[in-house]
């Protein structure tokens, strides 16, 4: 017999295929390693209980064969309050058994949420830029709670399953091997069925687990878009959608519910069939006095002690699949390495001065193309560095080098002459405090979203941060003042008002270096003028990076780089760029003069207001 190319790629694809799942149950197993207390505890209880249960039968084919055809009422109580001692105990250990085993499942599930969320927290920008955060979501909850079924409903009733049957096993040949060896017929017909649905279930729980994450998904898109969604009318658009999904999930669902209630009851009809077999077997044998009737008596009930771990086999088997679709999916993120980690030789950033240059960086996005080409820049101590360009030229992305969000493709950033990836990551962003284009407040009061970045700040520095951002007479005016709760992102504020909390949140910090992503592209003329007075301050003697897209905030700046296509075009100061007339004085004439003009009547007009507004 020859095995053709295709029939052994197919074998071998399966033998990768069970060494893979069997790598992630043992995984899962060593999850148990901490709680192996309890652990014991669990399986201790287990071997008394299903000892116990044998017990029993024994009891009964004893009552048959002595205590009823000898009529001796006295060795038939004493058998009664065997079994009901028998049984009072086996509930003990079966209660111990249940709670220890729902213990440890919770504790590895306790567990096992901190070290997925501590991971994920420790990942780069690179991974959340492509991460969806309902599938994230959905591995923190219900694939963790499929692993945690998995250790009891799959992994402990499988347990209890093989002791019981090597057990009872070991006792029918005792008994009878001969019924014996009719019992052990179902044992192939139990192995087939299992593995047939197990086949088909892997991919079914699969795909659940998987549309789960992905509705939750949409569900987290539309909830935090919902005044999009409100604005633009597609309410029935989102309802749809979410009903498309939710249609698919309900149907993934039932047909893997259909498979494994298919399989429960085939398994039990099986089991039936061979105790059908013994009755007949072993009532021919008692007639022809081969066999005692207490003996087949106990037979019977082995074989019906057998019924129990059977007839939960179709949900092991449910239960094994989910744990394994769910720990695929878990142990994918906790295998995925932070991109950005520091180096074995990593030093702390100390008595940070502020020089922070950029020699012929080149950057890419993962494997895709080049966005940053040669990127040349000196910013010395205390200088201001504005960055102008259309959306998309890279602007946003020469900020986030500066922190290490990403490391460059080629060349190299330093901070006061050390590279920034020979430094230790939390020293590194100590130093820089950020306020970037796209602000996220926590669902939490001001005072906290103003203090995130500084443990145990106190009331005056908080309030000397709000000052700074202009956002103290803001907060005054809240109905709790500081202790005013913001909602989720910020909800109740203007855009305006939460630039600022962000600009406060980072002045907190006092930072050496500042990066300002266009932090005041979303507040009126009137605000922006005033948190620009601020910054002016601020920013003496820290090393700023601005994208700017004011007036004040170029005409300040003593380096301007004008970024087109991930390059840098121009550069200078405002008067020698306007003198250059080149992409500066372009962008200029269509950006920034129509600033200037207005800024100009405004003081012509009322110079006493501006004045006053200024102070």
């Amino acid at each position: 017999m020859t095995v053709s190319p295709g029939g052994k790629r197919s074998i071998s694809s399966q033998l990768a295929t069970w060494k893979s799942n069997g790598r992630v149950y043992l995984r899962i197993v060593r999850l148990l390693r901490p709680h192996w207390l309890w652990s014991v505890g669990t399986l201790v209880c287990l071997a008394l209980s299903t000892a116990l249960s044998l017990v029993v039968p024994a009891l009964l084919a004893w009552v048959v064969d002595v205590g009823v055809r000898s009529g001796h009422i006295n060795d038939l109580l004493l058998a009664a309050a065997a079994v009901i001692v028998t049984s009072s105990l086996r509930g003990l250990f079966a209660y111990g058994q249940g709670y220890l085993s729902q213990a440890v499942s919770s504790l590895v599930a306790y567990d096992l949420r901190n070290i997925v969320y501590n991971h994920l927290q420790g990942l780069s920008f690179s991974f959340h830029d492509e991460a969806e955060t309902g599938q994230l979501m959905s591995r923190l909850t219900v694939d963790i709670e499929a692993v945690r079924n998995f250790t009891t409903l799959g992994l402990l009733r499988a347990l209890v399953a093989a002791v019981t049957f090597i057990a009872v096993t070991i006792v029918l040949f005792e008994l009878d091997w001969r019924l014996a060896l009719v019992t052990m017929i179902c044992v192939p017909v139990i192995g087939i069925l299992a593995w047939q649905v197990a086949k088909r279930l892997r991919p079914l729980w699969a795909g659940v687990q998987n549309e789960t994450g992905e509705l939750g998904t949409i569900m987290q898109e539309s909830l935090s878009g919902m005044r999009v969604v409100k604005a633009f009318t597609r309410e029935n658009f989102e309802i749809e959608k979410f009903d498309k999904k939710n249609r698919e999930l309900r149907d993934l669902n039932l047909a893997a519910l259909r498979l494994s209630a298919w399989n429960q009851p085939l398994m039990v009809l099986a089991l039936n069939v061979i105790t059908v077999l013994i009755v007949w077997i072993g009532g021919v044998a008692v007639i022809g006095n081969h066999l005692s009737l207490g003996t087949l008596v106990a037979v019977t009930q082995y074989i019906l002690l057998l019924g129990t771990p059977v007839r939960s086999f179709g949900f092991m088997v449910t239960w094994w699949m989910r744990g394994l679709s769910g720990g695929v999916r878990i142990f994918d993120v906790l295998d995925t390495q932070p991109a950005i980690v520091d180096g074995p030789d990593a030093h702390e950033l100390q008595d940070v001065k502020g020089e922070v240059r950029f020699e012929q960086v080149s950057f890419a996005y993962g494997k895709g193309p080049e966005v940053l080409h040669d990127i040349t820049i000196a910013a010395h101590p205390g200088q201001i560095v504005a960055l102008l360009g259309a959306t998309g030229t890279g602007k946003s992305t020469i900020l986030h080098l500066v922190p290490r969000f990403y490391d460059v493709s080629s060349g190299r950033v330093t901070v006061d002459g050390y590279d920034v990836r020979d430094l230790t990551v939390t020293s590194l962003r100590r130093n820089i405090g950020l306020v970037l284009q796209d602000v996220f407040l926590f669902n939490a009061t001001l005072r906290d979203n103003i203090a995130y970045g500084v443990t145990n700040a106190t009331e005056e520095r908080i309030i000397a941060a709000s000052k700074a951002a202009r956002l103290h007479d803001f907060a005054l005016t809240l109905p709790d003042g500081y202790n005013t709760w913001v909602g989720e992102r910020g909800v109740t504020l203007s855009g305006g008002q939460k630039q600022r909390v962000a600009i406060a949140r980072t002045l907190l910090l006092d930072p050496r270096i500042l990066i300002l992503d266009d932090s005041t592209s979303s507040v009126d003329m009137e605000t922006e003028y005033l948190i620009q007075q601020a910054l002016d301050t601020v920013m003496q003697g820290r090393t700023t990076f601005v994208v700017a897209s004011r007036l004040r905030t170029v005409k300040n700046a003593d380096q301007i780089l004008i970024i087109e296509d991930g390059r840098i075009v121009e550069r200078g100061n405002h008067a020698s760029l306007l003198a250059l007339g080149g992409r500066y004085k372009q962008l200029y004439d269509l950006q920034l003069r129509e600033q200037e003009e207005f800024e100009e009547r405004l003081l012509a007009l009322q110079p006493d207001q501006e004045q006053e507004a200024v102070r």
